[in-house]
């Protein structure tokens, strides 16, 4: 399937590895320019140089905290063109109880997972909405549908988000701008990994056993994969998914048993 976005230039935040890596490797291999962005230096060039090698299109990699006001110019200072297509990412917040949560974790919490996003979608809207093409994809949570319990810095954040971009993307789908969350439940990260290893110390078992638990509580029988999420990325990046608006599409291999 041809999305008709190859030419096209995308920044991918926090795409140094997990489902960040996923998205730009599936908009690499659909012939889009993509600025790559991480903290550590070095993953993050092994990363560029992987997709640069199988994809042969332009990678640009930024060694940056993205959830930093510099971080964000230096991402952004990059781009030697308007971007076209734009996706959200950053790590989410640690689990916990909310009694042990001060103004310090809550703040660090909204910055990363929401007010970082909302800065980077101000930074290329307008040139998107000038050239009357654009496609803004946030990665953020299955909780935001599925609340978790220990996750609630991250149920909190991400929802802010995810009403904020109710509204906008309303306004900007005229100009064939869109904005979409992309939703993941339990993926093969190490994102995951830390969540898993955070429970068995906590209950004392082994973080074998917690993944063993998840993969047979999931429909699927297993955990997805980064490159399926980063292709159903790619296709609400695509240039015929203009009429795909506001909506929040929930991957996690069937574990939130509801009516659509």
């Amino acid at each position: 399937m041809d999305l008709g976005i190859k030419g096209k230039l995308a920044i991918v935040c926090a795409s140094s590895r997990g489902l960040g890596f996923g998205c730009a490797n599936e908009l690499a291999a659909n012939g889009v320019d993509v600025i790559m962005n991480g903290i550590d230096a070095n993953r993050l060039k092994d990363a560029a140089d992987r997709i640069r090698s199988e994809h042969g299109v332009n990678v640009v990699a930024v060694a940056a905290d993205i959830t930093t006001e510099q971080g964000r110019a230096e991402v952004l200072g990059a781009a030697d063109r308007v971007v076209d297509i734009l996706v959200n990412n950053a790590g989410g917040p640690p689990p916990g109880d909310f009694r042990d949560w001060g103004r310090e974790d809550w703040m660090n919490a909204v910055n990363a997972n929401m007010f970082t996003p909302i800065e980077m979608i101000k930074a290329v809207i307008d040139p998107m909405i000038k050239q009357r093409f654009g496609r803004i994809v946030n990665i953020t949570s299955g909780s935001v549908k599925n609340p978790i319990p220990h996750l609630g810095l991250s149920n909190g954040a991400r929802a802010g988000l995810t009403g904020f971009v109710a509204g906008l993307a309303r306004q900007v789908a005229q100009h064939n701008v869109t904005i979409n969350g992309l939703l993941p439940g339990q993926f093969n990260t190490d994102r995951i990994a830390s969540l898993f290893e955070a429970r068995a110390k906590k209950e004392n078992m082994p973080a074998a056993e917690v993944r063993a638990e998840a993969e047979a509580g999931n429909p699927c029988r297993r955990l997805g994969e980064a490159n399926e999420f980063g292709q159903a990325c790619a296709f609400l990046c695509g240039a015929n998914s203009g009429y795909v608006v506001g909506q929040n599409l929930l991957i996690d291999g069937g574990a939130f048993n509801a009516n659509p």
